[in-house]
């Protein structure tokens, strides 16, 4: 008995396994489907499948086991709130949490099937404030969107996540591993330079955290030099949209420092410093209170050490080996503001604004604009500093800083991003009388080169963003609601457009969070966006917006095909520079199958920038 019990375990799992992948599938197809036909034959195989899948499961439930389930299914009421849970005040604040860490299968399935409330309330909790004592509670049709089409796309989100999770550590390890081998093949002169190194017992060894350690990303896209055809130097009386939408040069400088913010501080200082001829001020890594880790990476550099034109912010993306990254571009939880909109609650986390397992904290950070120094998790606040040791940081202070200026917040005994970036611009803006400042980021930095600017608004930091040149993002997600959106806007679109998104092609990263009807994340700002053929064209929202939809499912793979193709010959047409390395080859091949990954590369945004040439219709309105 017990032999046949075991073995049915992990035959169920892969079973399971199996089942959710396919579901993710098929419901994504069907999320923007515009035929009702469509939809409901989509719906209908999942659901069969799903209650396949739950009658097999119960023929090996014990009969108490399955009496308790039935009952279950049949309560539309929780049983109470908690009262611990309520004692979190977030005064007018709403917020939503989507968490895949509670619940198992039969609770998703019993959430998804009869809309449960007791099994609803494993994977979500939100908060009603407003005045008279707020209750966290469990997110049901009333709370939530008020569309039952909502529970699809949030079992997807958390099976997805889920997945992620339990991945999460073997593909930290794989991602030693493989940036292990990339730098000892780099080092030694690719396969054959390695072997004779190793016969002659002179074998290059990588040290992470050196000036020659690479990241992977790196290896994707090895270039380091800028554009050559203009100068990135800004005059600043230049006229600003000029600068923002004409000069290629600054564009094409805020992706590689985009790029270059995968890279250790050492391989930074050095580009910046030594390559780029510009100056290299400071890198941070931050704490992420939620994930209890410095996750949160940025560096600031100058054009020139000193009067400088412009200071850039480059925030680091979604690495490729980091589940906890990939689990917060999955992520669909909010933060409302009032006044302000909905904010993706994981972005707000990483930029060190607050910690979800104590909600009150976004309302500290989002609402006052003045916080002294203090531990807001219980660590000791005298541990505070602004960034792990780095390369080149300065050590001086200004006996003249205003007082205001030193007032820092810190999490857990640890500096965070937001404030670590603020307190050295202040600095920085104060020295250089002329200096405009632009952030830029590339995927998940992305998201955290726009929100920077959204926070500073929102905490009446006029003097600066009187010093604000703009923002640059390629890859970005979804940040917040189309309220965010509108309240942005009115900042960054006047009296001219100061933030600009750039999608290339079918990247999926830029199309989540989801932007339907249920969820109603918006982009917003100027999108530029490029096709395959690196033409570039200014849009509204980028094709395909939420990526699942049947209609763009063969010309995706065919696109795919074309760029692995075109992989082997942009080097022969266009120069040594744009020839693509051998991984980057190889995430074409992965992109046949999955085509909004490999599109995610910086390398195609490095050449759709250099490479990218205007639709004639457009330029007129461009």
């Amino acid at each position: 008995m017990c032999m046949h019990t075991h073995s049915k375990v992990p035959t169920r799992a892969r079973d399971l396994f199996q089942l959710f992948l396919f579901l993710f599938t098929l419901q994504m197809r069907a999320i923007n489907s515009h035929s009702f036909f469509s939809r409901l034959v989509h719906k209908s195989i999942i659901t069969t499948l799903f209650v396949s899948y739950f009658l097999s499961f119960l023929i090996y439930m014990k009969p108490e086991e399955k009496e308790k389930l039935i009952t279950h299914h049949n309560r539309h009421q929780m049983a109470g709130i908690d009262e611990n849970a309520a004692a979190e005040d977030s005064g007018d604040f709403d917020f939503l949490i989507v968490s895949h860490e509670n619940g198992g299968v039969l609770d998703l399935f019993k959430f998804l099937a009869f809309n449960n409330p007791e099994s609803g309330a494993k994977f979500l909790k939100s908060f009603r404030g407003g005045g008279g004592g707020a209750v966290v509670q469990y997110a049901g049709e009333d709370v939530f969107f008020g569309d039952g089409d909502h529970r699809w796309v949030i079992v997807v989100s958390i099976i997805v996540r889920k997945i992620i999770k339990v991945v999460g550590k073997p593909m930290e390890w794989f991602g030693y591993v493989v940036e292990f081998f990339l730098n000892l093949l780099s080092l030694n002169g690719n396969f054959l330079g390695l072997l004779s190194n190793f016969l002659h017992g002179k074998v290059v060894m990588p040290k992470r955290g050196s000036d020659t350690f690479i990241s992977a990303i790196g290896h994707l896209d090895g270039r380091i030099d800028l554009f050559k055809i203009e100068s990135p130097s800004i005059e600043i009386n230049q006229n600003e949209v000029e600068i923002m939408t004409g000069n290629r040069a600054l564009m094409d400088l805020c992706m590689m420092a985009s790029k270059l913010s995968y890279e250790n501080a050492n391989v930074v200082k050095n580009i910046v410093d030594l390559h780029w001829k510009m100056h290299f001020v400071d890198f941070y890594n931050c704490w992420n209170d939620y994930q209890k880790e410095r996750s949160t990476q940025v560096f600031i550099m100058c054009d020139k050490p000193t009067d400088a034109n412009f200071i850039v912010i480059s925030f680091r993306g979604t690495e490729p080996f980091d589940a906890d990254d990939w689990i917060t571009d999955f992520d669909y939880s909010w933060y409302e503001i009032p006044k302000l909109g909905k904010v993706h609650m994981g972005f707000l986390e990483a930029l060190g604004l607050g910690n979800r397992l104590n909600a009150s904290t976004f309302q500290v950070h989002l609402q006052s604009r003045k916080v002294k120094p203090s531990n807001l998790n219980g660590g000791d606040s005298s541990k505070s500093h602004l960034s792990s040791p780095t390369v080149g940081s300065s050590q001086s202070s200004d006996s003249e800083t205003e007082e205001e200026e030193a007032l820092v917040p810190v999490m857990g005994g640890e500096m965070t991003a937001y404030y670590a970036v603020k307190s050295k611009l202040k600095e920085l803006l104060k020295e250089n009388k002329n200096a405009k400042f632009i952030v830029t980021g590339h995927s998940l930095g992305g998201a955290l080169a726009i929100l920077f600017p959204t926070v500073l608004v929102l905490h009446g930091e006029e003097k600066m963003m009187e010093r604000f040149l703009g923002v640059y993002t390629f890859g970005q997600p979804r940040i917040g609601n189309g309220e965010l959106g509108k309240y942005m806007e009115a900042h960054l679109e006047k009296p001219e457009p100061k933030y600009f998104r750039m999608v290339y092609c079918n990247d999926l990263v830029p199309r989540l969070p989801y932007d339907d009807k249920t969820f109603l994340y918006k982009h917003f700002g100027v999108c530029i966006y490029y096709n395959s053929l690196y033409i570039e064209r200014k849009v509204e929202e980028e094709p395909n917006r939420n990526y699942f939809g049947w209609r763009y499912l063969i010309p995706e793979h065919l696109n795919s095909v074309w760029e692995l193709v075109r992989s082997f010959v942009t080097g022969y047409v266009y120069g040594s520079e744009y020839r693509e390395s051998w991984e980057s080859f190889m995430l074409r091949v992965v992109g046949l199958a999955i085509p909004g990954l490999s599109d995610h590369s910086p390398v195609d945004y490095v050449n759709s920038i250099r490479l990218g040439r205007r639709r004639s219709v457009e330029m007129a309105s461009f």
